[in-house]
């Protein structure tokens, strides 16, 4: 069985040389090369590959961000591959994927695609998706967060500014952004997503809400310790008792 790879890199030297060694092994077809994470993800949803051979810093959507794009029942096997190796050992523990330091040594790279073909023969499916969401995990505190968050939306993937948002509210295993008028969906915890947004302009207020510190336009106290907080657009949301110590970032002091 040939393994159907796709090339994804933003380097154009890496990806030809990628290609090169690829055309070297046994029992591999190429399907397609891309240099950036949203035609990755475009991609990985029409050629259908088994592997996908992923830089993880690509601009507007980085390897990271690509993998959290796709459905876990349609993720092809990910190997990694990066100038840099400080996420390697973990890698290596949870087992889901592989991952390749540049420049990528040849027979490493064969080891790398045997294994993906052995976990595609497997069929275990669900399982890798978990193992690479726990990967995730531990990778994006130091990936590069940038200035956005990749939503995806009928088919389609989405950029929502920090800078765009004005609340954020939990749903189960969701989170709701609050865009003016605009809602959308995201596949992410409150805690989680709170690890990504940039603390100086972003505050949690409750175990349900988040909110844009520029977009407050009033504070009201309520009983028991809890404050109404109105946002420009005349929502309203409430600082419970329990994150009443956030009140000095609102120029509020707590005595």
């Amino acid at each position: 069985m040939k393994l159907r790879v796709l090339i994804a890199d933003d380097e154009p030297l890496a990806r030809e040389r990628l290609r090169r060694l690829l055309e070297r092994q046994n029992q591999v077809t190429i399907v397609g090369e891309c240099g950036d994470g949203v035609s990755t993800l475009e991609s990985i949803r029409r050629d259908k590959p088994q592997v996908v051979l992923l830089d993880i810093q690509m601009p507007e959507l980085d390897g990271l961000g690509v993998v959290e794009g796709l459905d876990d029942t349609a993720r092809p096997a990910i190997i990694f591959v990066t100038a840099h190796d400080r996420y390697a050992v973990r890698a290596f523990e949870v087992q889901a994927v592989d991952y390749l330091l540049k420049p990528v040594d040849e027979n490493r790279l064969a080891a790398a695609l045997e294994r993906a073909r052995a976990r595609s023969l497997s069929g275990s499916q669900p399982d890798w998706a978990q193992q690479l969401n726990s990967l995730i995990d531990e990778l994006r505190p130091e990936a590069r967060a940038g200035d956005r968050l990749a939503v995806k939306s009928d088919g389609r993937v989405l950029f929502v500014k920090f800078s765009e948002l004005d609340w954020i509210e939990a749903c189960d295993n969701y989170v709701e952004l609050h865009v003016g008028a605009t809602r959308h969906l995201l596949r992410e915890t409150l805690s989680r997503l709170s690890e990504r947004l940039p603390s100086q302009q972003f505050l949690r207020i409750s175990r349900s809400v988040i909110i844009n510190i520029e977009r407050v336009r009033e504070l009201q106290p309520l009983f028991h310790g809890e404050y109404c907080i109105i946002l420009r657009d005349g929502t309203k949301v409430t600082l419970t008792r329990t994150y009443r110590s956030q009140l000095p970032r609102l120029g509020v002091g707590t005595g």
